[in-house]
């Protein structure tokens, strides 16, 4: 099956929520797997491949897993500079504020920083002083700073394409209802089953494919050769966070006793933590072929946890 992984990776609005909800929040893990970010694969108007939902973007994540976990919250953005640091600076008298997405590459306390590239981030804003922001940024930095002019750049996010308003922050987060976390995994798998048909209420960038056709074609994206940018993202960041929200999504669906459904689930994070090392040694071929492999596990998944469905019905 799957053995739990326990370390970095880029769980950035996981991890944020986690911080924010404190002593009453699940792990990450199913944090993530709320989200509904694991069911599927996406290749991006036909040219960026992320191993997240069809039409899935982290803000839709987001609001599901809040209201999954029987939470809700304030979500504001837009407005002047002035504006928005008037009222993160007033949200944080009352408690920290999950912000974001934010720009990564305008983050000034990280290594290499300095110019946006359009990498999506979330972290917790502690305090906000006349010429500092305090923030816990899930990266890796606890009670980093940075200047409040760097900060409102970087919250700004003109390059992340589903932030259609800047400087988006939640505060004022209030338990409405008591759920325990195999409570809210159970009321997500509804939403998992819809993510991996395909869903027709999200809005997508045109020549978006999902599942299958998404894996199919990055595939031939690699043998025709692939762009050294998402080269460089897959590296980075989109096989590390894909193989673990697979991962995290089998144990999730064992602890349900969906054993069929986290058994594909285990299979899918062997092959997309597989493709790591073919990326950086350059082997294409073992690539594609991995991704092949992908392709058909996605539909696999959906039948399978339909079919464990129906047999908890018929056993209740």
């Amino acid at each position: 099956m799957s053995f739990t992984y326990v370390g970095s990776g880029p769980y950035c609005y996981a991890n944020s929520l986690a911080m924010i909800l404190a002593g009453q929040a699940p792990p990450p893990a199913v944090i993530e797997v709320l989200t509904g970010s694991p069911y599927g694969m996406q290749l991006i108007g036909g040219r960026l491949p992320l191993f997240d939902s069809f039409g899935w973007d982290p803000e839709i994540g987001l609001g599901d897993a809040i209201g999954l976990l029987g939470w809700e919250c304030d979500r504001v953005d837009g407005g002047t500079v002035s504006d928005a640091l008037d009222r993160l600076r007033q949200a944080c008298q009352d408690g920290p504020v999950l912000a974001g997405p934010l720009e990564l590459g305008l983050l000034s306390y990280q290594p290499g920083s300095g110019k946006a590239v359009g990498a999506d981030h979330y972290l917790v804003v502690l305090e906000v002083g006349d010429d500092t922001v305090l923030v816990h940024d899930p990266q890796g930095y606890p009670y980093a700073t940075l200047p409040v002019d760097a900060f409102t750049q970087a919250w700004r996010g003109e390059l992340i394409p589903y932030l259609g308003r800047p400087f988006r922050m939640r505060h004022r987060f209030t338990r409405r209802q008591q759920v325990t976390p195999k409570e809210a995994l159970l009321r997500a798998l509804p939403g998992g089953l819809a993510w991996l048909a395909g869903r027709t209420d999200v809005e997508t960038t045109p020549g978006t494919l999902g599942q299958a056709e998404a894996a199919e074609r990055t595939a031939r994206l690699v043998e025709d050769g692939l762009d050294p940018e998402i080269r460089l993202l897959w590296q980075a960041f989109a096989v590390r966070v894909g193989a673990r929200r697979h991962n995290d999504l089998a144990a999730c669906l064992f602890s349900l006793d969906l054993d069929a459904g986290a058994a594909i689930a285990a299979e899918q994070a062997r092959i997309v933590g597989g493709l790591q090392g073919a990326l950086v040694s350059g082997d294409d071929k073992a690539l594609a072929a991995g991704l092949r492999r992908l392709a058909p596990t996605y539909e696999r998944l959906r039948a399978a946890l339909i079919a464990g469905e129906d047999t908890k019905h018929t056993r209740h």
